[in-house]
């Protein structure tokens, strides 16, 4: 397939520079596969749409404060983007996407001041990339905790503020180990997620570690030949187990998120049985797809030829989702990370 098939036009002023007032109050947009029917409400009414029974599969990555800003020796601003290890431990050394470092040879080291009392030396690597070793002994997570800022995605025209500590989490986020967040899940509130299990509808959840594969353009003119960066997965065997039982007895089984989708059909069998896992996924999802496990797909709207947009028109069929999102553009809803969400079943 070719990459101008996944084309749209967004008016700027259609990408959310900023959340809601307050978690939750977004718009939902639902479409139905099969009857190829878009309907329209507020997130809240997700409550309507699911039954006793379904299972609702959250990612529980929690995104650290990944971006740093410091300067050269001359002066010269550089932001950096770290990348930890799927677990969040120590090492000497981390890979960084490095912005305004200038000009500067492969194997080349770059000081780079971060406060009075830090100091970090960049070893330069191809296409933007680098290691980075700091002079302290504390863990990464302590040092992005005290100097980092929170990874806003590039189309957020505006720097990081407090309010970002909180909204760009979700709420049930545990494991640290991403530079962005699962946007699907941002929508959920502590009161919804009761909600839902009054009504029956039960929930687990596995953990993706988000990379900066995320906001890597497709360059290429054939999809196919794209490649996914890996990146870290991990399903607890209780919610393997949780899923296989949910599917047995006929009860749906809703991916919250293109991150949890992509982690549910990379480790499952031809059967869609998920299995307990801790591994690595580059698993590219585009159309033609057949979906082993998932029955239904919570998700925000997604940037023009990017991999997210091949992935839910994998689901739901690519004319249609154009279609949707055309509907969307019309009736003026918020588009990308802070944006409003879809349901498609």
């Amino acid at each position: 397939m070719k990459l101008e098939e996944f084309d749209y036009f967004l008016p700027p002023s259609l990408i959310a520079q900023y959340p809601t007032q307050e978690r939750g109050e977004s718009r939902l947009l639902v479409l139905k596969r099969k009857e190829e029917r878009i309907e329209h409400g507020l997130f809240r009414d997700i409550l309507n749409y699911l039954s006793p029974g379904d299972l609702l599969v959250m990612n529980n990555t929690r995104v650290i404060p990944a971006r740093m800003v410091g300067r050269k020796k001359s002066g010269g601003r550089v932001e950096l983007l770290l990348i930890p290890s799927y677990n969040g431990t120590h090492r000497e050394e981390w890979e960084v996407l490095v912005k305004n470092l200038g000009r500067v040879k492969e194997n080349e080291k770059v000081e780079i001041q971060f406060g009075e009392d830090l100091y970090g030396e960049i070893k330069v690597l191809k296409g933007g990339r680098g290691k980075i070793s700091f002079s302290t002994t504390d863990s990464l997570l302590d040092i992005l905790k005290k100097y980092g800022h929170v990874p806003l995605p590039p189309y957020i025209k505006r720097k990081d503020e407090p309010v970002d500590r909180d909204r760009y989490q979700t709420v049930y986020a545990e494991k640290e180990g991403s530079v962005a967040a699962p946007t699907a899940g941002l929508h959920f509130t502590p009161a919804l997620l009761q909600s839902l299990k009054e009504k029956g509808v039960r929930i687990t959840f596995l953990t993706l570690h988000i990379g900066p594969g995320t906001f890597t353009p497709v360059k290429v003119n054939n999809i196919e030949e794209h490649s996914m960066e890996s990146e870290w997965v991990e399903i607890p065997e209780e919610a393997a187990q949780i899923i296989n039982e949910t599917k047995e007895k006929g009860g749906r089984v809703i991916a919250v998120g293109t991150t949890t989708t992509r982690s549910l059909e990379s480790f499952c069998d031809e059967k869609g049985r998920v299995r307990p896992a801790q591994g690595w996924t580059s698993l590219f999802i585009y159309p033609p797809y057949s979906f082993r496990v998932m029955d239904g797909l919570i998700t925000n709207f997604h940037l023009p030829k990017s991999t997210l947009i091949m992935l839910v028109s994998a689901f739901a069929g690519k004319e249609l989702i154009l279609k949707a999102y055309q509907e969307a553009i019309e009736r003026k809803y918020r588009f990308y990370s802070y944006g409003d969400a879809m349901l498609i079943f």
